[in-house]
């Protein structure tokens, strides 16, 4: 697909999954406005280019690729989560381990990442973000998902709106 030939790998590239620890919790997308803030105020101090993203109401996959030399997005996802959390009223079940650590039981402890290979990797990834909304029944078409960075691409002549029409992408990303 040489409408991705544009975006560049430079420094560390990473696919990312991030999920809420309650999987029936709908906060990501209640709260979309607070992880926006979120995001913005750990990008501010700490630099990375979001390539792709789609919001899910328990779940998260997006695209990072860090500055020259820096891998660090252990950090920068401690602390996305912890002023998330911080915003959000409690009320979540909590572990007894989590209680015994005074943490909260909003986010899952861990997160999923994969380094991006090179082109063919990105597009999978990119193509895999973008169609999770339709995978997962919330909308038919991938244009009908609003928490996602497909709209970007559209705008920047990326992808058509069409983009998908329905038909699910043979994606192999193992």
């Amino acid at each position: 697909m040489t409408e991705y030939r544009r975006h560049r790998l430079k420094g560390g590239c990473y696919f990312f999954t991030v999920n809420l620890a309650e999987r029936n919790r709908t906060l990501l997308t209640d709260k979309i406005e607070l992880l926006r803030e979120s995001f913005r105020n750990v990008k501010d101090q700490h630099p990375f280019n979001i390539d792709a993203i789609v919001v899910l109401p328990e779940h998260l996959h997006t695209i990072w690729t860090l500055p020259e030399g820096d891998d660090d997005f252990s950090c920068r996802w401690r602390l996305i989560k912890t002023h998330f959390t911080k915003q959000v009223e409690k009320g979540e079940r909590i572990s007894k381990s989590r209680e015994s650590k005074q943490e909260r039981g909003i986010w899952q402890r861990r997160f999923w990442e994969h380094r991006i290979r090179n082109q063919d990797d990105f597009v999978k990834h990119v193509d895999y973000i973008h169609y999770n909304p339709v995978k997962h029944g919330y909308v038919r078409c991938v244009a009908d998902w609003r928490y996602s960075s497909f709209h970007d691409f559209v705008k920047r002549g990326i992808l058509p709106a069409n983009w998908a029409g329905g038909i699910y992408p043979k994606l192999d990303l193992g």
